[in-house]
């Protein structure tokens, strides 16, 4: 017999959340928000990586974080496993007096791990979503090696988590599809793509002049611009690159950089002797409520992400924030992107690693401006239809559902 479900509560397992800003962060705050605004009791509880000061019950708009206080010792391999200790702990301790449903732990697999122990003592099923695969991000930025003994320990370690799982999530198809490669059904892996909440995006807004005037940047354009973390995937010295022969067509093209990390001094000093260097703008950081400001100023939004398995598998959410708020976005055509962009529809593809190709697009797209309003409007009627999260929450809810009525005897907490 099926359960009645008056409010199901489900506790997210994190490495990190609100009020630290990320990618990662960003996702957390859409998937609890739409969660909430649809009935479900949710909360989220952290690892120990949440490096953040603050209380162990912590409130950030309008969402509930539990943590998991101190730090982890002891030589590699020994420290992570207490890590998924102490965070199992943490949520048993939590369940006695909130009691969650539903366990949905958020890669990297520490967190799958302590969901599973946790899972386990608390007879309640654990769903696991991975968003990137964790040993390719550690290549991408720097912190380890592809088939080194640490990528091939994180690798197991993320198999062990999704065979232990109820039921599992990837961001993409790219994700799911390696999942599925590597042995797992296909029937237990389902897709929850990076979405973005419509609410959110208005009506684009005006040119910020004063802040174009601050920044140096002219108002004849086009400009385009780049907004996110300074890695080296994501091919950003192309970008730079491919200004000198953008400005060959486009005399008055502007690049605006609005940013920072790994690869900012390098990029920077790429600028600086670059015959386009005028051109190019260094915002730097912003604070995430004023990035808005800046997106106002740009026409095109360029990702030219290098190939690589991470550029491949993985789906950013970048190109989805900037179609909503009606920016054009010329990306490169890595796999990721090809999930989100339709050539020439919603955005334009060009080949990875190549200045030219990336300037020759910009280039057409910035000498024909008749088309523009036509593909803003294509581009945000297709993330309203595939990834609003006001939707694709019910993917989850589906989910939680047949899980929940494969427990046995029925017996569902249905109020506080």
């Amino acid at each position: 017999m099926a359960h009645t479900i008056v409010m199901t509560r489900v506790l997210h397992v994190l490495d990190h959340s609100l009020p630290l800003h990320s990618g990662y962060t960003f996702r957390t705050r859409a998937i609890m928000t739409a969660q909430q605004a649809s009935g479900l009791d949710v909360r989220g509880i952290t690892g120990m990586r949440h490096a953040a000061n603050g209380p162990v019950i912590e409130l950030a708009e309008g969402l509930q974080f539990h943590r998991t206080p101190g730090e982890a010792s002891g030589p590699s391999g020994m420290r992570e496993l207490r890590e998924i200790g102490a965070l199992a702990d943490r949520i048993v301790a939590l369940a006695a007096t909130w009691r969650p449903d539903i366990l949905h732990a958020h890669s990297p697999a520490l967190c799958g791990h302590a969901a599973l122990r946790a899972g386990k003592r608390l007879g309640i099923p654990v769903v696991y979503e991975i968003r990137a695969f964790w040993e390719d991000a550690a290549v991408e930025n720097g912190t380890g090696r592809e088939g080194s003994v640490k990528y091939r320990l994180t690798r197991a370690l993320e198999n062990r988590a999704v065979a232990g799982a109820d039921a599992v999530f990837t961001i993409c198809h790219g994700l799911r599809d390696d999942l599925i490669k590597r042995g797992f059904d296909g029937g237990k892996i389902g897709i929850a793509p990076n979405g973005v909440d419509l609410s959110l995006f208005g009506e684009p807004p005006s040119r910020d002049a004063a802040l174009a005037d601050r920044l140096g940047i002219g108002a004849n354009g086009p400009v385009i611009g780049f907004v996110g973390s300074f890695y080296d995937y994501e091919g950003l010295d192309d970008l730079i690159a491919a200004m000198p022969l953008l400005l060959e067509r486009e005399p008055d093209a502007q690049l605006l950089m609005v940013g920072g990390g790994p690869m900012d001094a390098a990029l920077r000093a790429a600028a600086e002797v670059s015959p386009a260097g005028d051109a190019i703008h260094f915002a730097g950081r912003v604070p995430h409520r004023e990035v808005e400001r800046y997106y106002s100023l740009i026409d095109i939004l360029a990702l030219p992400r290098t190939r690589s398995r991470l550029t491949d598998l993985v789906t950013p959410l970048k190109p989805l924030e900037a179609m909503a708020q009606g920016t054009l976005v010329a990306a490169s055509d890595v796999g990721g992107h090809r999930e989100l962009i339709r050539h020439s529809e919603t955005g334009v593809l060009f080949a990875p690693g190549d200045p030219a190709a990336c300037a020759d697009v910009l280039a057409a797209m910035s000498a024909d401006r008749s088309g523009w309003d036509a593909m803003r409007t294509v581009a945000r009627a297709h993330v309203a239809a595939h990834h609003d999260w006001s939707r694709n929450i019910r993917r989850y809810q589906d989910v939680y559902h047949h899980l929940l009525d494969r427990l046995p005897n029925g017996a569902l907490r249905t109020a506080a």
